[in-house]
């Protein structure tokens, strides 16, 4: 059998597919050489964005025609958030529960000494706060929120953990961080303290992915990228609009279920964040959030309260409320929410089995709320957080306006009265 030997031409395609990357253009080739040394490129698992790029920028029209039949689109690489958000981009909003915020302060005081604070005190906090030197720090106090919305607005929506809801309202700058009180630098998986504001910051600046789910991860984190298979059309992404971080030491559970198992702790530190994806649901938890306040700010709002509301998270419901508002509201806008980094250390507060005792009402509500969530389609004309808060309370008050002294009809007045007050105090947010 005679094997004919392969062609100078073929041997030295298969040599320049092995040094593609030190190509700077390949513009001189002729359309049938550029067109098969694509091809094998493409055979041999070698087109990665860089290559894709350098054919792109051929200009060759036959390379190109061939290129979008296959559904190929150039990835269009996001900058690092280091690099486009200026720190005067940043607020860091501290909804003070406790009058002694010293420590606490102390502990963040290499991650926020760089940024503007707003400190929202407890309209409810009697004592004064004791906040150490060393901070461009911003107070706002109950008679603060009593002049600009309102004795009974400040009662009915800034109440404790919703305290920190006045501080979104008020910032001017176009991300916002939050984290509670009564958490700490967490340290990662190496004995590193972790800086939370940084990695939220990075989570808001390069794009999510809730269009088709990557199972590598944020594919613009280091270390992962999109996996085989992942259609090159949808890899720029869409604007993220939430990063939802998380909980060392102590979770975010509710309450039956830190009551049944008083003695667990989350030690373990995943090194990974993912984009939910477009449809899904999730259980917000405030406690430590950063988001992009020009694209969703009016959305993450204060207006549910429970009958039995107390002072520790797990007799809350605001914040898991308002997560499943924003995150229908981004599906609709085409925007991204992603959980996983940053960690916080979450400290001790609160006893579960006396919450229990108050006959707490979340679990029923949840249950009613979420088919509801699920089944709701907002109209083409909202284009905007403020339109599609209006838009939901319509729809909340049509599926819950029959039941009486229903929390969630009280919710939808309060997202009406949310977005007049959005419209009155906020001044627009810096570019």
């Amino acid at each position: 059998m005679t094997i004919t030997p392969p062609s100078l031409l073929s041997l030295s395609i298969n040599s320049a597919i092995l040094h593609l990357s030190s190509f700077s253009d390949l513009s001189p080739l002729p359309d049938h050489i550029l067109i098969d040394l694509f091809l094998r490129t493409l055979k041999a698992g070698k087109l990665n964005e860089k290559i894709l790029k350098l054919f792109v920028a051929s200009g060759d029209e036959k390379l190109l025609s061939l290129i979008r039949e296959l559904n190929i689109n150039p990835v269009i690489s996001p900058v690092l958030p280091t690099r486009n958000i200026k720190d005067n981009d940043v607020d860091i909003v501290i909804g003070a529960l406790q009058s002694d915020l010293t420590s606490f302060m102390n502990a963040w005081k290499p991650m926020f000494s760089r940024y503007h604070l707003i400190i929202v005190k407890d309209p409810e906090l009697k004592e004064d706060l004791k906040i150490p030197d060393g901070f461009d720090a911003q107070i706002f106090t109950k008679a603060d929120m009593d002049k600009a919305v309102g004795p009974s607005l400040t009662s009915q929506l800034f109440s404790g953990y919703s305290c920190r809801y006045y501080g979104y309202l008020v910032s001017n700058k176009k991300y916002v961080i939050s984290i509670d009180d009564d958490c700490i630098p967490a340290k990662d998986d190496k004995g590193f303290q972790v800086d939370a504001v940084a990695q939220h910051l990075f989570n808001l600046a390069a794009p999510a992915t809730p269009l088709f789910f990557n199972t590598l991860y944020d594919p613009f984190c280091k270390g992962a990228d999109f996996v085989r298979g992942y259609p090159f059309s949808m890899r720029e992404g869409v604007p993220c609009a939430l990063s939802c971080g998380l909980w060392l030491n102590l979770a975010d559970l509710d309450a039956p279920t830190q009551a049944l198992k008083p003695e667990q702790r989350n030690t373990r530190y995943v090194d990974a964040v993912l984009t939910v994806p477009n449809k899904a649901l999730m259980p917000l938890s405030g406690i430590n959030i950063g988001f992009n306040r020009e694209l969703l700010g009016p959305a993450l709002f204060p207006g549910l309260k429970l009958t039995k509301e107390g002072k520790v998270r797990w007799e809350t419901m605001e914040d898991v409320f308002s997560g499943m508002c924003a995150k229908v509201v981004c599906d609709h806008l085409k925007l991204g929410v992603k959980t996983g980094l940053p960690y916080v250390w979450r400290e001790e507060r609160g006893d579960a089995v006396q919450s229990l005792k108050k006959d707490w009402e979340g679990m029923k509500l949840m249950e009613d709320a979420i088919p509801f969530f699920e089944s709701i389609k907002l109209p083409a004309e909202a284009v905007n957080a403020k339109e599609c808060m209006l838009e939901l309370a319509k729809l909340v008050k049509e599926r819950f306006g029959a039941e009486k002294n229903s929390v969630l009809t009280q919710a939808a007045d309060g997202m009406i009265e949310w977005v007049k007050l959005w419209k009155k105090v906020v001044v627009p947010a810096s570019n």
